[in-house]
């Protein structure tokens, strides 16, 4: 499952790479997706960023879509959580590129992935599910099928846009 070793599989990524502080009290892995949190003060020339929260799964933010990277600099890989503090790079894609994204496997289920089912994110962990209801925004597409995750799980995807 996933391709390669890194969470950006773009071999000419078009989106934008920013630097964040992680935000006190959470513990994101890379492929999840954050979001400025705008009530906390820029340190160091940094935003802090949190976990992806809306009101609904599939909603829209209200900035860009932010997907966490890999520390490699420090040596981590993309299965190591950043704590709150650490700096974190993400990375703000655009439509078309193509990434590793962190698909939230439901407890006690083993939700397919087919290839082609479209993502949505799913509020509170930026994680990426299957879509459901009617979202406002559908943000990527499996370009890989996963059968049966029996845990949170990187699938290959494409962006689709905010």
């Amino acid at each position: 499952m996933a391709k390669g070793n890194s969470i950006l599989v773009s071999s000419c990524p078009m989106g934008q790479l920013r630097e964040f502080f992680i935000a006190t009290g959470e513990t994101p892995k890379p492929g999840q997706t954050v979001q400025v949190d705008p009530t906390v003060a820029l340190k160091s020339g940094r935003h802090t960023a949190k976990i992806y929260s809306r009101d609904a799964d599939g909603d829209r933010p209200a900035g860009a879509h932010w997907v966490l990277l890999e520390d490699s600099g420090q040596g981590k890989t993309v299965d190591d959580a950043y704590a709150a503090g650490d700096i974190c790079r993400a990375y703000a894609p655009m439509a078309g590129d193509q990434l590793n994204l962190l698909f939230k496997n439901v407890a006690g289920t083993a939700d397919d992935v087919v290839a082609g089912d479209l993502f949505i994110l799913d509020s509170g962990t930026g994680k990426v599910i299957v879509t459901t209801g009617s979202p406002e925004a559908e943000v990527a597409m499996a370009l890989e099928a996963v059968a049966d995750p029996t845990a949170d799980t990187l699938v290959w995807s494409e962006w689709a846009g905010n």
